[in-house]
């Protein structure tokens, strides 16, 4: 049997890492495919840059439009990232009648309803294991490992970069803007660490789980986004002090009235080995019906750990190359005529617990006040530390949590108290998961 040749578009960290792993592993690999798999040709924007590679015997091109137009490539690798060309080149690529691989997040939590109703309509595979956590096989975990559960909700921690500075603010007492300079030294964070700070990352990510979690559509223009750059020294040692960690977490969440899709800062009691996680590694908390409570845990990013996943993608697609395409696993779970459109729920209809930081004016009732105003929103207090004011000023720090209370009250309840004469600038807010 001839072999399957590949066309890899990108040979930076991760179109490196596969060119490695392929080569390297490649008996293996055979065994496990069932066929040789070559990569015939790849497209880098420099051919002269040193490579953590070895390129030999692959024809290389500046010209990725050559890639996709190669009669003789049979599955289309992209590792460019980013929506401009490589959205195009996905398309194309299909159009052509090749099976895509790809680890762009973006486009398919952008564009993936419409890449995988093309692929469907050519009888194409699209597969995409490396766009969520690296090397977790997570994608595999919820498409297939759990298909005979109703997944009931999933909370993960899928974006390294926010994981390392919380981890090292935590560890170390030191403030966001410094860890945040030394990860973006490490090569963690971008010189413009918006995508990863601001927790657009991870929503990306989170909008490609719980479609395959719940058999929603693509929505990540609903998911509801804050970062960490808010985040404070003061606010990881009181949840510390509290027996929390503070992580970023995608979660996504089966509710009565439809489905929540949110990424933020969010406390977890310490107990939970999902509160353990800590540097650059990521973690994928997922609870079925059936099986309850399932922790895949590991390198989130990397040029091997992802291109651990982009070769299994390749396995699978070698695989089932000959098979009839309406009994392939469907690209999101569900078969595509059942994919139902629940309704998202907007941020302020969600309930969950809250951690509370306000700057009180030291004197008699201000705390009385406060307590009163969350009494008449029907909202419980679990916990008060009240601190000695810091030496020579008159506002004291409070830090409150809350019971599970709906965050639309929560909002009117903060509203007033912040109007209080006696309370000093806004009212913080971090939302508090127990995931049990």
């Amino acid at each position: 049997m001839k072999p399957v040749n590949i066309g890899l578009l990108g040979l930076g960290t991760v179109g490196g890492g596969t060119v490695k792993v392929l080569k390297r592993n490649a008996d293996e690999i055979t065994r496990r495919a069932g066929r040789e798999i070559h990569i015939s040709v790849v497209a880098a924007r420099d051919l002269n840059r040193t490579r953590i590679c070895d390129t030999a015997g692959i024809r290389l091109t500046t010209d990725p439009y050559e890639v996709v137009t190669d009669p003789e490539v049979d599955i289309v690798v992209e590792l460019i990232g980013g929506l401009d060309p490589a959205k195009d080149l996905v398309m194309r690529a299909l159009d052509a009648g090749k099976h895509v691989i790809t680890a762009n997040k973006m486009l398919i939590a952008l564009h993936g309803n419409e890449i995988f109703a093309k692929a469907s309509e050519k009888g194409l595979m699209v597969a995409f294991e490396a766009a969520v956590a690296g090397g977790i096989p997570i994608i595999k975990a919820l498409r297939e490992g759990l298909s005979g559960n109703k997944v009931e909700w999933l909370a993960g921690i899928i974006n390294g970069t926010c994981n390392f500075i919380l981890t090292e603010m935590r560890e170390k007492g030191r403030d966001f803007v410094d860890v945040l300079k030394e990860a973006q030294a490490l090569g963690y964070a971008e010189s413009d660490p918006t995508f990863d700070v601001e927790g657009i990352d991870a929503a990306h990510k989170l909008t490609i789980l719980a479609s395959i979690a719940f058999g929603i559509p693509l929505q990540f223009d609903k998911v509801w986004t804050e970062g960490i750059s808010g985040v404070t020294a003061l606010d990881v040692a009181y949840a510390e002090a509290l027996g929390y960690r503070i992580k970023l977490l995608g979660i996504a969440r089966r509710v009565e009235k439809g489905i929540e899709l949110r990424v933020h800062p969010t406390l977890i009691p310490e107990r939970r080995l999902i509160a353990n996680v800590n540097g650059v590694m990521n973690a994928v908390l997922v609870k079925g019906d059936a099986v309850g409570p399932t922790l895949y845990y590991g390198a989130g990013a990397g040029a091997e750990p992802t291109a651990s996943s982009v070769v299994a993608d390749i396995v699978d697609v070698v695989r089932t190359l000959t098979s009839d395409p309406e009994n392939r696993v469907p690209h999101l779970a569900f078969q595509p005529d059942a994919i139902s459109d629940i309704p998202i729920l907007p941020i302020e209809d969600i309930e969950t617990a809250y951690y509370l930081r306000l700057s009180a004016e030291d004197k008699p009732g201000v705390l009385a006040d406060v307590t009163r105003i969350l009494a008449n929103h029907n909202i419980s207090i679990e916990a008060v530390i009240q601190k000695e004011p810091p030496n020579g000023e008159s506002h004291l720090p409070v830090i409150m949590l809350t019971q599970k209370v709906q965050e639309r009250k929560l909002n009117n309840a903060i509203r007033e108290i912040e109007a209080l004469s006696a309370i000093n600038g806004p009212v913080k807010r971090i939302r508090l998961e127990t995931l049990g």
